[in-house]
């Protein structure tokens, strides 16, 4: 008799910081200015009418819980450092135009490097794939098991 996958019980991955219930539209993040509406975090005007709540990457940051870990090093990394933190800053901005709760925390020394900690799990991912793009190097991907989580790892 085989083992059958289609039968498989899936474990939730899990997250605190996602809201339960579902949240009243439209709320306003005080903190940043983000804005949930038709069911999704936005850049967005103000509405007349608002509910207030802390959107998930300020509850992140205030917690000093991140969600995603990406170390970049090597000698590369400490020839180049300006232009590769350049490229970090560059694909932050880029996601968070789009997407509001993809935010860099912190960028902190780190052995040989720098440690990059972010409030998703996409942030990280993307800008290594950046890195690896523009520069080669070597990047490792490692999902944490039942949390929302990643650890990221570039060098060159």
């Amino acid at each position: 008799m085989g083992f059958r996958k289609d039968r498989e019980v899936k474990e939730r991955v899990h997250d605190t910081y996602k809201s339960r219930q579902k949240m009243v539209e439209p709320t306003l993040c005080p903190q940043c200015g983000a804005l949930f509406q038709k069911g999704r975090w936005i850049w967005g005007l103000r509405p007349p009418n608002f509910h207030e709540t802390t959107c998930p990457a300020c509850h992140r940051t205030k917690d000093k819980y991140p969600a995603g870990f990406l170390h970049v090093g090597g000698a590369f990394f400490n020839e180049h450092r300006d232009e590769l933190l350049n490229l970090v800053h560059n694909e932050e901005a880029l996601a968070k135009k789009d997407h509001p709760l993809s935010r860099l925390m912190g960028v902190e020394e780190k052995e040989g490097g720098v440690q990059i900690t972010t409030t998703d799990t996409h942030l990280p991912r993307r800008i290594g794939e950046a890195l690896k793009h523009a520069y080669q190097g070597e990047l490792q991907l490692h999902y944490g098991e039942g949390e929302y989580s990643v650890r990221v790892s570039w060098k060159r």
